[in-house]
């Protein structure tokens, strides 16, 4: 067999699989596409169905006093004057078309809101992420199939940490690190200093859930033939763990990374308000106070569509780390 034909049949198979694993992005984005579609539609009618009037928060609220002739011509702009069922469809043709329309309470363009608060969304929710794996790492890796007491303590402190609630974990960062030792400023956006409290809130509990499936996946991947052929070919412990054990054992906690940062995202919506920190979750919360129908759309499509790519990669690295999954690819 020529040399050109050993490349080709090597070559074949990483093809294919590359093949597979577009087939497999594009049906997911096709499932995405509609996630987008019905996260509009439930917002849409959740808020007309919300009591108070829409009119009112576009013209300032009930403190601004406004006249019978200009709430009449306020619902007359803003399409208010039409049946439900035309409002709806006049708006996803807009979505269509890329418009999201103007925020009520603030009078600006969504789309200009949403490029001014992504940013430190993204930022505090990637920040968070990597920590929590930080902490999964230190806390699993170092610990699982160990002495017993010393695992039994690192199992604890994962239930322990899963099951802490982000706003009190917030509050109690505060207190401490913040208005008692003076580390970290309270509240704000600016510097480093301000995201380290906030991703903190957000990566211990999630890092306790991820921590305590990695733990069982390692326990279960250090008993396995190949990490005792590892042994006997005289490998260190630790180079063992993070080169053998590892790639197996961290796929339980990859799989479950789309859906972490879809718990960092709605977390953020708290964190975000308890530290005065700019981003999408705390224009969500004062969003829907104010009935402000086109920027809470916009900010849970922008979300949405956030966590349906963060699913959508993560599925693809899942079958790509683990090659056992090539044949279900498709």
């Amino acid at each position: 067999m020529s040399s050109a034909a050993l490349i080709d049949t090597a070559a074949n198979p990483r093809r294919e699989r590359l093949q597979q694993l577009g087939r497999r992005a594009l049906w997911r984005l096709g499932g995405g596409i509609l996630v987008l579609w019905a996260v509009a539609t439930l917002t849409f009618f959740a808020l007309r169905l919300m009591p108070g009037d829409p009119v009112q928060a576009i013209l300032g609220g009930p403190s601004g006093n406004p006249t019978p002739e200009t709430i009449a011509e306020a619902t007359r702009e803003y399409g208010l004057d039409k049946p439900l069922a035309v409002q709806y469809a006049l708006y996803l043709g807009r979505l269509l078309q890329g418009d999201l329309g103007v925020s009520y309470s603030q009078h600006l363009p969504v789309t200009r809101v949403l490029a001014e608060q992504s940013w430190p969304t993204l930022e505090l929710t990637f920040s968070a992420l990597a920590l929590s794996w930080l902490l999964v790492l230190a806390l699993t890796v170092l610990t699982a199939g160990r002495r017993r007491r010393l695992s039994s303590l690192a199992s604890l402190a994962e239930t322990v940490s899963a099951a802490l609630p982000h706003f009190w974990l917030g509050i109690l960062l505060l207190a401490v690190f913040a208005f008692g030792l003076r580390w970290f400023p309270p509240a704000g956006s600016d510097g480093w200093r301000t995201l380290v409290l906030p991703s903190f809130a957000l990566a211990i509990p999630l890092a306790g859930f991820i921590a305590q499936v990695t733990r069982e996946s390692l326990d279960l991947t250090l008993e396995q033939p190949f990490v005792l052929t590892a042994r006997t070919r005289g490998l260190s412990d630790v180079a063992v763990r993070f080169k053998h054990a590892l790639r197996h054992a961290v796929l339980p906690g990859i799989s479950l990374s789309g859906w972490a940062i879809g718990a960092l995202i709605s977390g953020a919506v708290v964190i975000e308000v308890i530290f005065s920190r700019k981003g999408l979750g705390r224009q969500l919360f004062q969003a829907v106070q104010a009935q402000d129908l086109p920027l809470t759309i916009g900010i849970s499509l922008v979300v949405a569509a956030g966590y349906v790519l963060a699913n959508i990669v993560v599925d693809l690295l899942y079958h790509w780390v683990d090659p056992r999954q090539q044949g279900n690819a498709a």
